[in-house]
């Protein structure tokens, strides 16, 4: 009779411990589910705990849903790319015979004093700022082909860092670690998310080399990830989602285009930015850069 108790015990609790653990599993799937409707691309769900098998497919879905961040990265900028060309080419056959008759009319010293100076001056200003904002456009898909060199990461670090001594800088990258990489190029994006980040109240940066793999070895060539952060305002979840879209900005005087370009500069160079989930400890905001492999 006690071994049937026994029994009947190990079997509910088996039976509750088997239906808690499916519970967790479709929790966890309702969350993937989620964080894809809302484009969410970099969700990392916890393995500890877990049996070795599952733990291997949680660490498969967690990687494949960075790799889907990344094509998504990829495809965006192709898009705006080719929609760019198409939109600049057009704008500017319009822009530009206006902003000659223009420019003719008003050296004309018939027009020059009249009543209708003002107005064709309005025209050709108006036309002017047009072709300005067309330029800008335009950076988005006309960039120097990168010339790659091995580039010491902890001295590039530094000199960055020197541009800026009001700021508090943490820099904890390998001195033996190198980058194959365009120096000019990399710098214009390094000093991108530095003005962005003293635009945003930042008093401090961090940049921090971290390892992707078990290896304890420092490569000499590439990198794993390098995080870069500040302690500027925190980027709300609405706007992390919009940042590297051209254009978008919150700033009343931005352009917007400065990640986006920042993007594609290393994409380029077969690297890739993103905004990390959650931030390095002390800090706002952290952006990633990393091997787009």
């Amino acid at each position: 009779m006690i071994i049937a108790v026994v029994v009947i015990v190990l079997v509910v609790v088996v039976i509750a411990a088997f239906y808690r653990h499916q519970c967790l599993l479709r929790d966890r799937a309702q969350m993937m589910c989620d964080a894809m409707r809302h484009r969410d691309f970099s969700f990392r769900l916890p393995t500890d705990g877990m049996p070795f098998g599952e733990k291997a497919l949680q660490n498969a879905l967690n990687d494949a849903g960075h790799e889907i961040e990344k094509l998504v990265a990829h495809k965006e900028v192709e898009a705006w790319q080719r929609l760019t060309r198409v939109l600049t080419h057009e704008i500017m056959n319009v822009i530009t015979p206006i902003r000659s008759i223009t420019q003719a009319y008003l050296a004309d010293p018939k027009i020059k004093g009249s009543r209708y100076e003002e107005g064709i001056q309005a025209i050709h200003d108006t036309s002017a700022g047009l072709s300005m904002f067309v330029s800008n456009y335009r950076k988005m898909t006309q960039f120097q082909e990168p010339v790659m060199k091995g580039v010491s990461l902890c001295a590039f670090c530094e000199n960055i860092a020197a541009l800026y001594p009001d700021l508090k800088w943490e820099i904890e990258v390998p001195s033996q670690l190198r980058l194959r990489a365009d120096e000019s190029l990399l710098r214009q994006v390094f000093i991108n998310l530095v003005k962005n980040a003293v635009e945003a109240d930042a008093t401090s940066i961090g940049i921090r080399y971290a390892e992707v793999s078990n290896s304890n070895s420092i490569p000499s060539s590439g990198f794993g990830k390098l995080l870069i952060s500040n302690d500027g305002h925190v980027i709300p979840d609405d706007v992390a989602r919009e940042i590297f879209i051209p254009f978008f900005t919150t700033k009343p005087s931005g352009s917007g285009i400065g990640l986006s370009l920042a993007r594609q500069i290393l994409l380029m160079q077969g690297m890739i930015l993103y905004l990390a989930d959650s931030p390095v400890r002390g800090y706002n905001v952290t952006f990633i850069l990393e091997n787009d492999k």
